[in-house]
């Protein structure tokens, strides 16, 4: 099969490699598959677990051959949750897989999506709704992200929110966000044509060049700050004014993944205390309890009252990857989600 192989730091090769049988797994031909921010950290800033390795955890594809005994039969259409939990630790035992202790991960810790074909087991795959094409289940996986980070907001119809980073993973927290009950949300960027995306959807962009975000969003806000708010940049810098960016009993949760260090001054650290901030952590989605969790909901949403479409800007093939790699980390043109189509619209 043809698969896009990282063989060391910063050198992907896309070529003819072995796919050897698991037993008692289902065999998915895989459609499209996503480019996150971990793929960038892992293939080209050394954050490998192994050489080689197939990268691509958001995948959507068809179930060529069933699992052992299975009850999902061949043609399928599924998305693939990437996580193996152990079965053992607490968290399994709760329901809480992506707090496992011991944990395999498609794409990092074993071979993920940019290939042709992957086994999986069939608990770890979930059907597609007919009305949701190939490509936007291969977002599933950010999707469920952002829809299990805004979850812990408590959001209250006519909250008005704050996302901090208009990423597609941001982009799809103010969809929520919106969805959720708030009544505007604000989107801060430094990406003009991210701005422009969000403000083509009714979110209210703020450039985060053009002067201090948070001044920005307090005067749009009639000098208040917002309700509930977002961080989805993972950067110190934006880490900070998503706090300042919060109004009195504001919450706050910090879905980006840090890069370098995060220093409060006494000052800052004080308007959590005297504004009784709320400030959570997230980590993952959740794909239990079956039937209904972050990732059918995101499905259920999904090209209707969820719009992908203008986060998409390219669907390269497999043999595109290492240009389309380097052209992203050299920051070569704009990029916003980046789709493989590996099988296609099968």
């Amino acid at each position: 099969m043809e698969a896009l192989i990282l063989t060391a730091d910063k050198k992907l090769e896309c070529r003819e490699t072995a796919l050897d049988p698991v037993p008692g797994m289902a065999l998915i031909r895989v459609a499209y598959a996503g480019i996150c921010g971990s793929d960038l950290h892992r293939g080209y800033g050394g954050g490998a677990y192994h050489y080689p390795l197939i990268m691509g955890h958001e995948f959507s594809g068809v179930i060529e051959q069933s699992a052992e005994n299975g009850n999902i039969t061949a043609g399928t259409r599924v998305v693939v949750f990437p996580l193996l939990p152990c079965g053992r630790c607490a968290a399994c035992e709760t329901g809480d897989l992506a707090q496992c202790a011991d944990y395999d991960y498609y794409g990092s810790r074993r071979n993920g999506g940019f290939a042709e074909y992957v086994y999986v087991p069939e608990k770890n795959l979930l059907p597609i709704p007919d009305t949701v094409p190939l490509h936007h289940a291969a977002m599933t996986e950010p999707c469920a992200v952002a829809l299990h980070g805004v979850n812990k907001l408590g959001i209250r119809p006519g909250d008005i929110g704050a996302v901090f980073g208009g990423g597609p993973v941001g982009n799809m927290a103010a969809q929520w966000m919106r969805l959720g009950g708030c009544s505007k949300v604000f989107v801060v960027d430094i990406d003009p044509v991210k701005l422009d995306i969000a403000r083509s959807m009714g979110f209210i962009g703020v450039e985060a060049q053009d002067g201090d975000p948070v001044t920005a969003i307090r005067r749009y806000n009639g000098g208040r700050g917002v309700d509930r708010v977002v961080e989805a940049c993972g950067h110190p810098t934006t880490f900070r004014q998503a706090i300042l960016a919060a109004d009195r009993f504001g919450h706050i949760v910090f879905m980006g993944n840090i890069s370098g260090d995060f220093v409060l001054s006494p000052a800052d650290f004080s308007v959590i205390l005297r504004q009784e901030l709320t400030i959570r952590g997230t980590w993952n989605s959740r794909v239990m309890p079956t039937g209904k969790n972050n990732w059918t909901t995101a499905m259920e949403y999904m090209d209707g009252r969820l719009n992908l479409s203008p986060l998409i800007s390219d669907t390269p093939s497999l043999s595109d990857g290492p240009r389309i790699f380097e052209a992203i980390i050299g920051r070569k043109k704009f990029f916003n989600k980046v789709i493989f189509k590996i099988g296609g619209d099968l």
